[in-house]
């Protein structure tokens, strides 16, 4: 309080002059400065009156640190099976003992099982070694939606990391090539032609996609006479049946289907179609078939040559290399596989032999971020571009565009969900996830993805309403894993 001869000093209970609280002023504010100055998170003060281990605790006992890394463990996995249009997606989470968790996804198609059969088998471990924990579990994985299980843990682990770092996932991977990554859509289907253009039209338009992929295969030439031999035993209208001895369940060298002059004429009219309505400047690829053997897959490919389209796809099952290298050998048109690859070592097989132009390995089944890098790297050695399958979640979908925004032979990633109204919603973003046929890869750490619970949660499986519920049935190790004596 001021009166006539200075101020009080509230700490020596004294009436103190005018210069005298002046000077005490300037000296508040000079420790008030000091205090509130860090180098690395170290108070200055600390040094002079502190010993080191209590400096450093009070100097950072609030800073905001996601995690310490070397402390981490994982404590919990559970799983949610999510709508994605008429596909299941398992998205699973991985929690530690820290308070933070991952996001992962089961391939689209396959069952959340493949995925908790691993959990009695990582609970303990730091998820940040990566690379250790997926050489342990690698070998519960195979092609097909068999690899999912461990390629969702996979992705898991990275968020986990990324988030344990406060770093995006492309960061860990070693960095990336581009800010935002090209994607393919489908052509969409239409009524009618007028309807089917203005679909066209509104993908390469308001949608902003530059790369597009149709379906020719030969279920239209069902019941359509002279179009196709020994369609009178196979029921070529069963592609995606999957019992023993139908048509979509037998492999294609076996149906001896074969398509005629007449057929072809069909199939390449619908080609025609396409590029009449969008033109030769947006690259346009190929894929559903149906099941016919290498010869006719030559004969297919040489009748669209004219229409220069980007790749035709998975033609024949991509185990059979030698095939595919006479396939690859007689067309121009680039050849593509591997959708359904599981580890690198087949896809060098591809690649060593030149059996295909582009490979085409699927994330979530393909072994994760770091395998997925790793069979891109080994292509681009070779002179071999590297396109991208996925039909999931955004959870999935993001650990695509690390893994693209890392690998520089990448072409374009799929995105096989843009008519699925509720797709973006499934998640939090602090970025849109894509703009104009682009993915824009994320700054935020991990994924840079965290779920939008009550969207999910509209849109789970009817038959398996489980909401990240617990799993103690999956915690305790059943078996002896070593694959050697």
């Amino acid at each position: 309080m001021l009166n006539k001869l200075g101020v009080k000093d509230p700490v020596r209970d004294e009436i103190i002059s005018p210069d005298e609280h002046q000077g005490q002023q300037k000296e508040n504010g000079r420790r008030e400065f000091f205090k509130k100055s860090a180098l690395g998170g170290m108070m200055l003060s600390g040094f002079m009156f502190s010993s080191m281990e209590d400096t450093i605790a009070q100097s950072t006992s609030k800073v905001n640190r996601n995690s310490s890394p070397s402390d981490l463990r994982i404590t919990d996995m559970r799983y949610a099976v999510v709508m994605n249009g008429y596909a299941r997606c398992p998205v699973i989470r991985i929690d530690t003992n820290q308070g933070i968790y991952g996001l992962g996804e089961v391939r689209d198609g396959a069952s959340w099982r493949y995925a908790m059969f691993l959990k009695s088998r990582i609970v303990g471990m730091n998820p940040c070694n990566v690379e250790m924990i997926f050489k342990r579990i690698k070998q519960f994985g195979f092609h097909g939606r068999q690899g999912g299980g461990v390629c969702g843990v996979e992705m898991a682990l990275w968020d986990l990391a990324g988030k344990a770092y406060n770093v995006p996932c492309y960061q860990l991977l070693g960095g990336k090539y581009r800010d935002k990554v090209r994607l393919y859509a489908d052509t969409p289907e239409g009524e009618n032609e007028a309807d089917f253009v203005a679909r066209i039209n509104r993908r390469l338009n308001e949608e902003g996609f530059t790369f597009m992929k149709m379906d020719f295969g030969i279920e239209l030439l069902k019941g359509i006479p002279g179009t196709t031999s020994n369609s009178n035993f196979w029921d070529i209208g069963r592609q995606w049946t999957n019992e023993p001895m139908t048509y979509g369940g037998t492999e294609h060298p076996f149906t001896q289907v074969q398509i005629t002059d007449k057929g072809l004429d069909i199939l390449t009219q619908r080609i025609a179609l396409v590029r009449e309505k969008m033109g030769y400047e947006i690259p346009l690829a190929s894929d559903h078939y149906g099941h016919f053997d290498h010869n006719n897959a030559i004969r297919l490919g040489r009748a669209v040559e004219k229409y220069r389209l980007a790749w035709l796809e998975d033609l024949i099952p991509w185990k059979f290399t030698d095939q595919w290298r006479q396939i690859t050998d007689a067309i121009e048109t680039p050849t593509l596989t591997g959708e359904d690859i599981y580890l690198k070592e087949e896809f060098i097989k591809l690649i060593d032999t030149h059996a295909v132009d582009i490979v085409h390995p699927d994330l979530a089944t393909s072994g994760g971020l770091l395998e997925t890098k790793k069979i891109g790297d080994y292509a681009e050695e070779r002179g071999v571009a590297m396109a991208m399958h996925f039909a999931g979640t955004p959870v999935s979908f993001m650990a695509n565009v690390h893994c693209a925004a890392a690998t520089q032979n990448f072409m374009a990633l799929e995105h096989h969900s843009v008519d699925v109204d509720y797709w973006m919603n499934l998640v939090k973003t602090k970025k849109p996830m894509v703009e104009k046929g682009f993915a824009i890869v994320p700054e935020s750490p991990g994924l840079g993805v965290e779920l939008n619970d009550e969207v999910v949660k509209a849109h789970l499986d009817p038959e398996n309403k489980n909401y990240f519920a617990p799993t103690p049935e999956w915690d305790k190790d059943r078996s002896w894993d070593r694959l050697w004596s």
